[in-house]
């Protein structure tokens, strides 16, 4: 019987990106093709710390391209960090942003050209398709393989006020070109890396099961399943394995187009509640949540759960029951959670009864719940935070 989901409209963004080994530096040719005179080079401490943001600048000044700096950038960046930056955008004379780091870096670049060229302030954009004029040039050079926000429309920011993490979802906030370079990963230690990794897994598993997926993002989510099953674990033990470094990042890049175009679900919605009410690590929180997310949604579409319960390294037939299904698949899931070192709760991390009821409102509320493949109620979101305390 014909697929009818192959025969609906459907659209695909993505940026201008460069991959592989030595990517990151050609970010000087970039900027001169597009005739930048001074950048804002947008970077967490650590990574200053590391010298990654250095090299960048030295590439950019080698073409002639002046620089600042800007690096007060915090993990789950916020509202007040993203006005700083526009503040020295504006006051250094910056024409353009190169981005060099994770999720949040990255994360704050985009606000931070949105904020200057539409000159209001970033929490004015929240939701889908508020942006009314694109930002300056931007240039992204991730550093970590997970967040995939080096090619994706959406944009993160904590809501200091109301504690909340916004999503600003829009094609302006496609990067104009990304520079994926696995070498710039091999910094991260074995904690940042399982994840990373286990976000871009969260990526790839919560794009394939949503409810406006296609057969474009299947194809990306599913391969990036099975490249991060490969080598995810590898990366882990040996950080300076470059064909394990260089997977994953493949991984990142093939999620991050997957959840960029059919975007994410409940673990995402949940995930952004803890990181906006108590300042948690979004990588670490999708871990917890995933396989608990999993559970609940398997009803929804388990012949898809099925396949990535396969692509995981499971083997279960074609015409599995649902329980086996997901049996299998929840054990693959977990399986590679322990492997990866991650063992912790929520719970563990700080989260309280208490904040059960403040947390699924918010999740309720968060655009990435509505492309899961099924609704929770206020009290299954509650039941699932508490399954994974």
């Amino acid at each position: 019987m014909p697929d009818p989901s192959l025969a609906e409209l459907r659209k695909f963004v993505a940026p201008e990106f460069v991959f592989g080994p030595g990517a990151a530096a050609l970010i000087g040719q970039y900027a001169a093709n597009f005739s930048v005179k001074k950048a804002l080079v947008v970077a967490g401490p650590v990574i200053d710390r590391l010298g990654l943001s250095g090299q960048v600048v030295d590439s950019l000044r080698a073409e002639g391209v002046a620089c600042a700096v800007y690096s007060d950038v915090t993990p789950n960046p916020r509202d007040s960090e993203v006005m700083a930056g526009a503040e020295v955008y504006r006051s250094e004379g910056c024409d353009a942003i190169v981005a060099v780091g994770g999720g949040s870096p990255m994360d704050c670049a985009k606000a931070i050209g949105i904020v200057c060229t539409n000159d209001r302030h970033v929490l004015e954009f929240e939701g889908v398709d508020n942006v009314d004029r694109p930002g300056p040039p931007l240039i992204c050079i991730p550093t970590t393989a997970g967040t995939a926000a080096d090619i994706s429309q959406f944009c993160i920011v904590n809501d200091t006020g109301r504690k909340v993490k916004i999503a600003i979802v829009s094609k302006t906030m496609i990067p104009d070109v990304a520079l994926i370079d696995p070498a710039m990963t091999m910094t991260m230690d074995a904690e940042l890396t399982a994840h990373t990794g286990l976000d871009a897994l969260t990526h790839a598993v919560e794009a394939y099961v949503s409810n406006a997926s296609s057969a474009i993002t299947d194809l990306n989510a599913l391969e990036a399943v099975r490249l991060i099953h490969r080598h995810l674990l590898r990366a882990i033990a040996d950080p300076g394995d470059l064909e394990a470094r260089t997977g994953m990042m493949l991984a990142s890049t093939y999620a991050g187009l997957a959840f960029s175009n059919a975007i994410l679900g409940a673990v995402h919605a949940m995930a952004h509640s803890l990181g906006g009410l108590l300042d948690l690590p979004h990588g670490l929180c999708n871990a917890i949540l995933l396989d608990h997310v999993v559970d609940f949604n398997m009803d929804a579409c388990p012949e898809k759960f099925r396949l990535l319960g396969n692509a995981l390294g499971a083997d279960i037939a074609y015409g599995a029951g649902e329980d086996e299904i997901r049996q299998q698949t929840l054990e693959a899931v977990r399986s590679l959670k322990r492997e990866a070192g991650v063992h912790h709760t929520l719970c563990e991390l700080g989260m309280t009864k208490a904040d059960l009821p403040l947390l699924a409102e918010n999740a309720l509320a968060d655009a990435c719940m509505l492309t899961n493949p099924k609704q929770p109620t206020a009290s299954e979101v509650i039941g699932i935070y508490e399954k994974a305390c």
